[in-house]
């Protein structure tokens, strides 16, 4: 749960929880409830329900922001969602990014082309280091990766949401604990015993 010091104000605290538990479908009496004030007033306020998510997706947008600045080093090397996922002040926040990926809002798009970015910059120096083999295409290979990450991640928190409790931490631990050895596998002896793919992938590009 994000601490009250991030947030200026307490009803668009209250909406950034309430959509994180509910979506963005969530009754506005309910968010007024948790603010301990009434619907008129949150309609004065705001104008409307839509006035409050735009206020709550800033909030979120600072909150992402203050979130990469205190783990530089995960974001650094691509493990940015593993490093929030398993932060009690910053689930709320994975799940909120996550409901707006599903709805396809511009928030949940930055979150991940920041990621994708964070990845690519990670990635190239790893090469320069000689740790990486070099791609083809940098952005690219950084790109799929990331979506990789994230639809495992989302996948995995919708299919499985009732294992080991049910909460975010839970769930990366799981994941991690999952995918780590054939990830690793893959990654270091490859996957296919033959360029014929590959070679007719590039014929095809050439």
């Amino acid at each position: 749960m994000a601490s009250t010091t991030l947030a200026d104000d307490p009803i668009v605290l209250a909406a950034v929880l309430r959509f994180a538990r509910e979506g963005f479908d969530a009754p506005l009496r309910g968010i007024a409830a948790d603010a301990g004030v009434s619907a008129a007033l949150i309609m004065k306020r705001f104008g409307s329900k839509d006035g409050l998510r735009q206020a709550a997706d800033e909030f979120v947008r600072a909150w992402i922001r203050r979130a990469k600045d205190e783990h530089a080093d995960a974001a650094a090397t691509g493990q940015l969602l593993t490093a929030l996922a398993q932060s009690e002040e910053h689930a709320t926040l994975v799940v909120y990014v996550f409901h707006a990926i599903l709805d396809g809002d511009a928030i949940g798009r930055d979150f991940v082309e920041g990621m994708i970015d964070d990845a690519e910059r990670a990635a190239s120096s790893a090469v320069e280091r000689g740790e990486l083999t070099p791609s083809r295409d940098e952005r690219a290979r950084a790109r799929y990766l990331t979506l990789s990450s994230v639809g495992a991640f989302l996948l995995s928190l919708l299919l499985r949401p009732a294992d080991d409790g049910g909460d975010l931490a839970s769930v990366s631990r799981r994941l991690v604990d999952e995918s780590s050895l054939p990830m690793l596998e893959l990654y270091t002896e490859g996957f296919l015993t033959s360029r014929d793919a590959l070679d007719g992938r590039l014929g095809r590009a050439s």
